[in-house]
């Protein structure tokens, strides 16, 4: 089931009313237990609604590190050894529907291309929406036990609800058991203020995906499904899919965060304006938050972090965002694209050493500063929207393309259809910089919260199309 479906409303308009309801049949802990287990059997449905059988790698790799954790408790002389076996068991579930495919057809290409006879053939498996995320949880669960940072969890009940929370299941964000367990463990209490915000940040993410990502997919799509691109319509494309993808994954977010606001619970921020950022530490700060922190905690700080000699801090920050970008997908542009952010961490980092003083420098230089760095981003998701590297570096080489002052025309329009599709997001943010603050204590914020509401309600039935895309990140 998908945030975006018709189908979704009833069903959480059903999960909103039983939930709360049943926190009035009983008090303190009963009432916990008896809301935590509609929302675990309501977040089964909505991730086992068209495979059921997603729903055995999900309490897989549950159970996993629920016994992992009671383990090290247990017997704590084994600790580092029942870490192992979450690491093993949750990467081999990401290794063997994730990358088996990837792996076995590149083992094949390189037999085909030394002329060696072999049987070895393709393996295509099924990939589960959301595995990416939640084996990431739960691995980080187990990471922290094990460092004594969080206490394990010892009701199966909540820590299966604490993994499987329907709300950010299947995109994030990756929540740490740190704060999100303790909320999962203690009473909610209704609260109409929390519901309305919930509403209001739920409708903003759903006017994101509906109307801003799913227009401009289209034209994304059109313009990288050209068989002999220009160097320029690809980089334009680069440009419209950086709108796509901001709009369409944080519309995810915002969703996630408004649904389980009205529940009682607190997401984490996920996005913090990346576009705005100045360069490329900044940018790794700001998007895709819960997942950015969690390669730097459980990985790039594991792995020596920017302790050392300048080339071991270089291999370490290569070696992270190469893994970061074979995450997001098993495919080689997805390695292409770790490497590029991995060159321009690096490159910075070289910068600040050589011009010590660029910190200090005027405030009015931030301003080409964010300019330079969004339309390099827009490079880096040019390489992470084309799966086909040879056509980039084709472009690279030819760079006219075929019918040149055609493709430029094509490109223009592109351009513009992405500024007015930005259009909302720019004035969003104006607004939310220049009156948010005078709003919030203004008696005319109901009102016009109200009257926003409503225009957003028809912007999204006006837009909304039954055959609309998934969310991009569903495929991660």
């Amino acid at each position: 089931m998908s945030f975006v479906q018709s189908s979704f409303l009833a069903f959480f308009a059903l999960v909103v009313v039983a939930y709360w309801g049943l926190g009035r049949l009983g008090s303190g802990r009963r009432g916990v237990v008896l809301q935590n287990a509609w929302l675990l059997l309501a977040s089964a449905v909505f991730y086992g609604w068209v495979h059921p059988w997603f729903l055995l790698l999900l309490w897989g790799s549950t159970l996993l590190d629920y016994g992992v954790a009671q383990g090290m408790v247990r017997w704590p002389q084994a600790r580092g050894r029942l870490l192992l076996l979450s690491l093993a068991g949750n990467l081999g579930l990401l290794a063997t529907f994730k990358y088996l495919g990837f792996f076995t057809a590149n083992v094949v290409a390189v037999l085909d291309a030394l002329g060696l006879q072999h049987g070895v053939g393709v393996v295509e498996l099924f990939l589960p929406v959301g595995i990416s995320f939640y084996t990431f949880q739960t691995m980080g669960y187990s990471i922290d036990v094990y460092r004594g940072r969080v206490e394990p969890e010892r009701d199966l009940l909540n820590y299966a609800l604490y993994v499987g929370l329907f709300c950010q299941l299947v995109a994030g964000p990756v929540e740490r058991a740190g704060d999100l367990l303790p909320q999962v463990r203690n009473p909610r209490r209704f609260e109409l203020e929390r519901l309305r915000s919930g509403l209001g940040l739920a409708v903003w993410g759903a006017v994101k995906k509906l109307c801003i990502a799913d227009t401009i997919a289209p034209f994304v799509d059109r313009a990288f499904a050209v068989e002999h691109p220009s160097l320029l319509l690809l980089l334009t494309g680069g440009v419209a899919f950086s709108l796509q993808i901001l709009a369409d994954f944080s519309g995810y977010t915002d969703i996630a965060r408004g649904t389980a606001r009205m529940l009682g619970f607190e997401l984490r921020a996920n996005f913090l304006h990346p576009y705005l950022a100045a360069n490329p530490r900044e940018l790794w700060r700001r998007w895709h938050v819960s997942f950015s922190t969690w390669i730097r905690d459980y990985l790039y700080i594991p792995m020596g972090g920017s302790r050392g000699p300048w080339w071991r801090v270089t291999a370490v920050t290569a070696a992270t965002m190469l893994l970061a970008g074979l995450w997001h997908g098993a495919s080689w542009n997805f390695v292409a694209w770790g490497a590029f952010h991995a060159a321009l961490l690096v490159g910075h980092r070289a910068w600040r050493r050589l011009v010590p003083g660029a910190a200090s420098w005027p405030g009015w230089t931030r301003v080409p500063a964010v300019v330079a760095m969004y339309l390099t981003g827009c490079v880096g998701w040019l390489l992470f929207r084309q799966r086909e590297l040879d056509v980039v570096g084709r472009a690279i080489a030819e760079p006219a393309g075929s019918e040149p002052g055609h493709q430029a025309v094509v490109a223009v329009a592109l351009l513009g259809v992405t500024a007015l599709c930005a259009a909302p997001l720019v004035l969003a943010l104006i607004a939310q910089r220049t009156i948010g603050d005078r709003l919030a204590a203004s008696p005319w914020r109901l009102p016009l919260q109200t009257t926003g509401l409503a225009v957003a309600v028809v912007a999204i039935w006006f837009f909304a199309r039954e055959s609309g895309n998934d969310f991009i990140y569903f495929q991660f």
